[in-house]
């Protein structure tokens, strides 16, 4: 039996077309209720007889029936398995996928364990419980009804059985009520289940709101309002970025402003949350103003009192610099388009009693929460998950509620899991689904294997990798050939030949895009059989590869170029300090030792070549934390050391990049995947600029070649580290390099800024990129070594699948930075040490100071709470001044550095000014301190006599 539905449809030419769908109804379709022997039981169904709900609000066991909103809005609730036995409605499961795909998959994960006993009844095909549309009704108003034909029909089929109705809409219920259906709300439902504390913990928050409440935040304009003025130009839409370093300040980057819209104050930013899509309305001219410079935290304890802000506020006023020159584009929020709230990690703030406690979220970009909680005992001592449920204007913090605790304060593996859930970095273990698309062990190399490739196996190859490196995904060799010239190849895992397009293995590695490095954890993109064994080029095993192999001559000159899949057999792993002391041993003249060398020296002739095109030298803060390997507690932070052979392997990686893309584009016009890195707009380099021009240097930003030589020739020989801290600002000025398909793009927009080449993608390490897997496939059909499948030659899915790689790329550069930062926090627990660094930013209120030997970024204030500050401030110089003592960006410091634990969430480091003394301001180095309590008068005599050639350095400037 069948009904027809039909509906008019317009198509892209604007014909209206009449389509009629067919919608089959049926009577053989199972309940799912386990002691009903009217239905033919056609499919499985998990309710259990057994199980009994646990409600004090009926004195017989039930089935439930949920509503949408309890799903949409409750799907933490649902998780628990307090709740079980549940009916869900086709209509339900329906509406649930087109308004949250995320929460659809939690949903399908509760119904596909068995241990849950929820159950889909397929109501809008029974012929029995379907409706059809009234003329004129709306489609919430529909669902609705189908939803309560489906409960009345229940109660009637099983007359011996009970059922509930759970809804959180009050209509519905009502109307629920009125046709004999036993129906409560989810709150109501909740508070009379046993030992229910978890789970009140865990409902969503959003209509528990005083809304008598004195207004904190101006009101949102409504949606209809918010679009027709933004498609008249009068509000401008974009996405909200909150200050790290002010909570009362944020931006917004819009169409046709070359520099963000700065928003500042409560009534600036007016509910926002970091990542929201938002409406800004931008003031007239004459009332923009500069960003404010200060560094501000929210140091509020209590959920309501809005004292502490009123205060900050003032500050942030007095604070805003006058300079006409540096006003941007400002404005305030006057409505949210889009939240795009998450699941949030951290800590309560404690010091509050009662139920209603602040959550104080791991990143310092989102707001405290406010919760309510019955487990506060408990939660002291934990990390854990909230999540936002609303933000009423007249609250002075966000709403929201518990989810889940992830373990003990400071313990390494609660950390480790917040870093990756903060990141979202995918880190569950590999499903059975993607480990049955593993080869069976032992794996060998069969002789179709052989036929069908380039047999290196006799050629001196090997790896150069950073210490403990498994998965060993590039190798090298260089060997003489005939008429005086080099054959050099670059050997890369053959990744693509075990994840085949399409597979469970091959899905799970798009998603997660890239391997992720913690500081004593490595999160997988595909699994470890393939990562450390299977696909490392691990030395004295044979392995499949893919090869890029040029024939050069001795000046670095490419005469050839050739690609194939093939089968090597690498002669040695060797670490980067192996390799230089191979290549700087004379007495070793073997074959391997020979290649080292000749692709040493080629290598230089190739760096210097790129350098003079243009390429960029930036710099970062990169450490390498030594580890305890029992306890795996950090020993020592010290910065990674460099050698020659390090620049040795990255030559050739670009140059074998270079080269698969020049392929690739060639054969694949429309969707090679490329690697780009936009060049800035001469804005962002303002920070560089200015900081060049305070230190006498001219720092040219019209082409990449000029920065490069502007970089090279500041220098200072009194101040070595200098031009390094130019390098990193320059870094800053940067753009994310990204991926994207050829043909969505003109070729001038192909240009990679900071590497001066027209052309480039990535191709060297497919075992921890899942982009390089994608540049193999398109290789391979270049080369004739594999086929093509559609989604390879697709553009657009090829752009969607770059927009993910983008972003998880993104997030584990931060996910590692993350990781670093708190074993640094770590090592520093409990030590009191004075180090070297440097002016790196000058502040209003504070310096912000480089630690190299650390590669630390930490702030030195220059005011203590409730005292008056001795320093004076030049906006123009920037600079600040205590009396003799001028302090520039750059300039060399000493300070003391210790660990501040008072707040565990954020923990911070506190800085005392050592070198240069100023009176008053500065304490005595740690070594003066253990000498005597109080400075003898051979000691003073020593600091006045620093302070006076400090002071001198500093006035020659």
């Amino acid at each position: 039996m069948f009904t027809t539905k039909s509906f008019i449809k317009k198509n892209k030419i604007g014909n209206f077309l009449k389509n009629v769908r067919e919608h089959y109804i049926r009577d053989d379709i199972y309940c799912g209720i386990p002691t009903c022997n009217s239905c033919k039981e056609v499919s499985n169904s998990n309710l259990s007889e057994k199980h009994k709900n646990q409600c004090s609000l009926f004195k017989y066991n039930h089935y439930i029936i949920l509503d949408t909103n309890i799903i949409l809005d409750q799907i933490d609730v649902l998780e628990e398995p307090y709740i079980c036995n549940v009916i869900i409605l086709y209509t339900v499961l329906k509406e649930v996928k087109n308004r949250s795909l995320p929460i659809y998959k939690q949903l399908s994960a509760i119904i596909e364990n068995p241990s849950r006993h929820f159950y889909v009844f397929i109501n809008d095909h029974h012929k029995d419980t379907y409706l059809a549309e009234s003329e004129g009704e709306l489609i919430n108003d529909y669902n609705d009804r189908c939803i309560r034909k489906a409960c009345s029909w229940y109660i009637s089929h099983l007359p011996k059985e009970h059922f509930v109705f759970i809804t959180d809409d009050v209509n519905n219920r009502r109307l629920a009520i009125r046709e004999n259906i036993p129906s409560y709300s989810i709150t109501d439902y909740v508070k009379h289940i046993e030992n229910n504390s978890l789970l009140e913990d865990k409902l969503s928050r959003k209509d528990h709101s005083n809304k008598e409440g004195v207004d904190v935040y101006p009101p949102h304009l409504s949606t209809g309002d918010l679009l027709n003025s933004i498609k008249e130009g009068i509000l401008h839409q974009g996405t909200f970025r909150a200050s790290k370093d002010n909570f009362l300040e944020g931006y917004v980057n819009v169409e046709g402003y070359k520099d963000p819209i700065l928003l500042q104050g409560r009534s600036g930013l007016n509910r926002a949350v970091d990542g929201d899509i938002v409406a800004v309305q931008i003031f007239n001219k004459d009332e923009w103003i500069c960003p404010s410079g200060i560094i501000l935290e929210d140091e509020a304890v209590s959920g309501e009192n809005i004292d502490d802000v009123e205060e900050k506020e003032k500050v942030l006023k007095e604070s805003v610099p006058k300079n006409y020159e540096e006003i941007q584009p400002t404005g305030k929020v006057v409505g949210i388009i889009r939240r795009k709230w998450r699941q949030y990690c951290g800590i309560l703030q404690g010091g509050t009693e009662g139920v209603y406690q602040l959550f104080v979220p791991a990143d310092r970009c989102i707001p405290k929460i406010r919760i309510e909680t019955r487990q506060a005992e408990f939660l002291k001592s934990q990390k854990f998950i909230v999540t936002i449920d609303s933000w009423p204007r007249h609250s002075r913090y966000p709403h929201g509620h518990f989810v889940r605790a992830l373990g003990k304060i400071g313990s390494q593996e609660t950390e480790n899991e917040v870093v990756l859930l903060e990141h979202d970095i995918p880190h569950s273990q590999f499903s059975e689904d993607v480990l049955s698309c593993l080869p069976k062990l032992p794996w060998i190399i069969t002789e179709d294997d052989v036929k069908k490739r380039v047999d290196l196996r006799g050629i001196d190859i090997c790896s150069v990798d950073p210490p403990g490196c498994t998965d060993i995904d590039d190798a090298l060799h260089c060997r003489p050939i005939d008429g005086g010239r080099l054959e050099v190849g670059v050997h890369i895992a053959d990744v693509s030949h075990f994840i085949r397009p399409g597979t469970a293995i091959d899905i799970e590695a798009a998603s997660r895009a890239t391997t992720v490095y913690l500081v004593n954890k490595r999160i997988d993109m595909v699994p470890e059989l393939l990562s450390s064994n299977l696909c490392s080029l691990r030395g004295g095993e044979e392995r499949f590869a893919f090869s890029c192999v040029w024939e050069m001559d001795h000046d670095a000159n490419i005469l050839n170029t050739r690609f194939h899949k093939s089968i090597i057999k690498s002669k040695r792993a060797m670490t980067y300090e192996e390799a230089q002391l191979t290549i700087d041993d004379k007495t070793k003249t073997d074959s391997l030792a020979e290649s080292l060398r000749n692709l040493n020296k080629l290598a230089k002739i190739l760096k210097r070549r790129r350098l003079e095109n243009g390429a960029l030298v930036l710099a970062s803060t990169e450490v390498k934390i030594l580890m305890d390997s029992e306890t795996m507690e950090p020993l020592d932070v010290e910065v990674k050391k460099m050698y020659e052979t390090n620049s040795m392997v990255e030559e050739f990686m670009l140059l074998a990049n270079i080269s698969v893309a020049e392929k690739i584009l060639q054969d694949f016009p429309d969707c090679a995947m490329l690697r780009r890195h936009p060049t800035p707009p001469a804005a962002n380099f303002d920070p560089l600029v200015k900081a060049g021009k305070h230190l006498g240097f001219n720092i040219e930003i019209d082409t990449g070649k000029n920065l490069a030589t502007s970089l090279d020739k500041a220098c200072n020989k009194e101040n070595p580290y200098l031009n390094t801290m130019l390098r990193m600002l320059a870094t800053r000025c940067m753009l994310q390099a990204v991926y994207f398909a050829s043909g969505t793009l003109q070729k001038n927009d192909y240009y990679h800024y900071g590497l001066a080449v027209p052309l480039y993608t990535h191709f060297t390490s497919p075992i921890r990129r899942y982009a390089d897997i994608i540049v193999h496939r398109l290789l391979a059909v270049s080369c004739g070594s594999d086929s093509t499948y559609p989604d390879l030659l697709d553009k657009q899915k090829t752009t969607d699948l770059c927009q993910n790689l983008n972003y998880r790329n993104r997030m584990a550069q931060y996910a590692g930075r993350a990781s670093v930062a708190f074993n640094i926090h770590l090592f520093f627990k409990g030590k009191l040490n004075d180090e070297e660094g440097y002016v790196l930013f000058v502040r209003k209120n504070a310096l912000q100071i480089l630690i190299p030997k650390y590669g630390l970024e930490t702030t030195l204030y220059l005011v203590k709470k409730g005292e008056n500050s001795t320093f004076e401030y030049d906006e123009e110089n920037q600079s600040q001044r205590s009396g003799d003592v001028v302090l520039h960006a750059f300039d060399p410091v000493t300070v003391r550095l210790k660990l501040d634990s008072s707040n565990i969430q954020h923990e911070k480091f506190v800085l005392q000014l050592v070198k240069p003394v100023i009176p008053g301001f500065s304490v005595l180095p740690i070594n003066e301190l253990q000498e005597s309590s109080e400075p003898n008068t051979a000691i003073e005599k020593k600091r006045k006599s620093d302070n006076f050639k400090t002071s001198k350095k500093n006035k020659s400037k």
